[in-house]
């Protein structure tokens, strides 16, 4: 049962701009404030980071996270870190998360998540919920860190991700937990990217209308058979709701979704996992180190 596993988090250790961590000391963590990218772009909570293990054996793809509602991009940390052993190089990014996605479930306008993410996003003058400029939607933010990576940071390879200055798509995973799940999702959706990878969402789901968000089930550039998620029985904001999401996005015709533990070897061909973390925990309980395993299998099990 989950309640037998240590439930507390890792301390997050200080982080330097071009530093290393002392968490995990071969690991290297860059922190870098959103300004020193483009002059344009506003600082939310604080530094993006990036992160990754220059002894370990390069996998050649990018992890790109985005926390939840009011989340700091070092907030991350710690997934970053566990995926930077694992060979792939890491983005934790700061952006305009403060606007609840939940507050959109009751509304009447078919369209409104469809918008709000297209704000965060791109900056596109869409919705009257969020307002994000072009220069601080995520992906200003995305493509301007990277570029300063290249070329602050040249030892650590981050060039391999840009084309021509762009985001090198098809070699990144878009990840995030709670309301940073639909916007990764929803990049999925614009560019065919290696994988996305949800931990506890999406919330966008229509009460009034009793059905996901329609951006969801539309046709996008990433094979739907690279979505997964991990989401957890008793999440305050409704594992049915996240399910019915989840398979809009996966193009799913029933809910085929395994039951987890800490430390259990995964065998079989899924793409929802859920874990029966307690209340309390349940909502963070997918972001657990204990839950490697599971993390392990959406990266690099199918």
């Amino acid at each position: 049962m989950f309640s037998r596993f240590i439930l507390a988090c890792l301390p997050v250790a200080l982080l330097f701009t071009l530093g290393q961590s002392d968490l995990y000391a071969q690991v290297k963590v860059l922190r870098v404030d959103p300004g020193q990218t483009d002059p344009a772009i506003a600082t939310v909570h604080g530094p993006n980071i990036a992160v990754y293990d220059p002894a370990a054996v390069s996998r050649h793809r990018l992890f790109l996270f985005f926390g939840g509602t009011g989340a700091k991009a070092a907030g991350s940390q710690r997934i970053d870190s566990i995926f930077a052993e694992w060979g792939y190089h890491a983005i934790g990014l700061d952006y305009e998360n403060n606007v609840l996605t939940a507050s959109l479930t009751h509304s009447s306008d078919r369209s409104s998540f469809d918008h709000y993410r297209e704000a965060i996003v791109t900056g596109a003058p869409v919705s009257e919920r969020v307002k994000v400029s072009r220069a601080n939607s995520i992906l200003n933010r995305f493509q301007k860190m990277l570029v300063y990576l290249a070329a602050h940071d040249p030892a650590g390879g981050w060039n391999e991700f840009l084309t021509n200055g762009s985001p090198a798509w098809s070699k990144i995973i878009v990840a995030g937990h709670s309301q940073g799940t639909g916007h990764a999702a929803y990049i999925g959706k614009l560019f065919s990217v290696d994988r996305v990878l949800i931990f506890s969402g999406p919330q966008d789901y229509l009460d009034n209308f009793n059905q996901p968000a329609p951006w969801q089930a539309k046709p996008g550039a990433t094979e739907s058979s690279r979505y997964f998620a991990f989401l957890s029985t008793n999440d305050p904001y409704n594992v049915h709701h996240q399910i019915a999401n989840c398979m809009a996005l996966m193009q799913l015709q029933k809910p085929e979704s395994l039951a987890v533990n800490p430390g259990e070897p995964i065998h079989g061909d899924y793409q929802i996992f859920i874990n029966d973390a307690p209340p309390k925990q349940a909502h963070g309980s997918t972001l657990l180190p204990q839950f490697t395993n599971v993390w392990k299998y959406m990266v690099m099990g199918k």
